[in-house]
């Protein structure tokens, strides 16, 4: 789960979001099978824009 602790790190980080709300957008796409932090970031941000 790497992954997904720095992919919420780093959309905590850049947005200044709630953790528990980019941390269930992370883990939504971690679990559908995306395991590249990269990815998961450019996701979490796409998802907690719009």
């Amino acid at each position: 789960m790497d992954a997904q602790r720095i992919a919420v790190d780093a959309i905590v980080a850049l947005t200044d979001c709630d953790r528990d709300a980019a941390a269930a957008f992370i883990r939504k796409f971690y679990l559908a099978g995306v395991r590249d932090p990269k990815r998961l970031t450019f996701k979490g941000l796409q998802a907690l824009r719009g």
